[in-house]
């Protein structure tokens, strides 16, 4: 079942609330999933790189559990400054790090392998806007854990998920980012029929997979295709033509927001927008929660792909 919910203000990049309007949108839905949510959040660019990292799961249960993850921190600096990164600030939760860091000269690939060989450590997101944040429970909360309501950016997405095939835990929460490109996030809402035919494709171009879901499927290819120099908007189509399913999805990039849906056009989405702001999610209540006011809504039609920027 699931939500997903995405929104973009587009007045060239003022910081709003977009963790707190967020979290309306997400806990409106919180009836289509209860089990977890995440937040793909954009503060807007600058030089400094940030790395948020998961370091244990919740149903983590082990005696010297707190010792492990202090070591896990301690690792993971000490790798990130092998790699060249001079760090600059480091925060975090009981069971995730997020380490801001400028880099000089350097491959980021390089940089995320190199945390990820920390034991029991993934590596979220990575980039100069993107920060993502998921746990376990509804959107109040996650927005409570990670102090999401005080988060001011440019855009968001998020998803509300409902665990059908795999554990309730962060390494299936989603949005996912798209390994090793910085920046590029996805939540979606279906199912990816030739799922293990394009991850094995993208696994021969050298990408790695930290989970078994189809949404960090997405995310890779439209990275991939972007880096092979086509636009966000043309790397949505193509995706229409290689990915078989029935699915809608939401990406988001440092400075864009697009949303596609399959040629069936099964699974909802409604939008709002204006000339300031852009507003979608799975059940028109979520869009509500954050717009005081009389509103239109549509929901695109099957096959379309729409593309905003801030």
């Amino acid at each position: 079942m699931c939500g997903i919910a995405g929104i973009i203000h587009r007045d060239g990049g003022a910081p709003h609330q977009v963790g707190r309007d967020l979290t309306r949108m997400l806990q409106a839905m919180k009836h289509r999933g209860p089990d977890s949510t995440g937040y793909a959040v954009y503060r807007g660019g600058g030089d400094s790189y940030v790395m948020h990292v998961k370091l244990s799961e919740p149903s983590e249960r082990d005696a010297n559990l707190a010792q492990r993850t202090q070591r896990q921190r301690d690792q993971v600096e000490a790798r990130l400054r092998a790699s060249g990164a001079q760090i600059e600030g480091v925060e975090g939760t009981p069971r995730t790090m997020t380490i801001t860091f400028s880099l000089d000269d350097g491959d980021l690939k390089h940089l995320t392998d190199a945390v990820e060989r920390v034991r029991h450590t993934e590596v979220l997101s990575l980039g100069r806007s993107l920060e993502i944040f998921k746990d376990v429970g509804d959107a109040e909360t996650v927005s409570k854990q990670y102090g999401l309501g005080q988060f001011v950016g440019t855009h968001a997405i998020g998803h509300a998920r409902m665990a059908t095939e795999s554990d309730v835990d962060i390494a299936n929460a989603h949005p996912y980012w798209a390994y090793p490109f910085p920046d590029v996030a996805v939540v979606h809402n279906g199912q990816l029929t030739n799922f293990h035919d394009w991850r094995r494709r993208l696994q021969r171009m050298g990408h790695r997979f930290q989970s078994e879901c189809d949404s960090e499927i997405i995310a890779v290819y439209l990275a991939e295709q972007m880096n092979r120099g086509r636009s966000l908007e043309d790397a949505m189509r193509q995706s229409l033509e290689d990915l078989d399913g029935v699915f809608t999805y939401i990406c988001v990039t440092e400075d864009a927001l697009g949303v596609a849906k399959d040629e069936l056009g099964a699974k909802p989405l409604v939008l709002y927008e204006d000339d300031d702001l852009v507003a979608l999610a799975s059940e028109e209540i979520a869009i509500r929660q954050v717009l005081d006011r009389e509103i239109e809504t549509h929901d695109p039609y099957e096959g379309e792909v729409r593309v905003w920027t801030r």
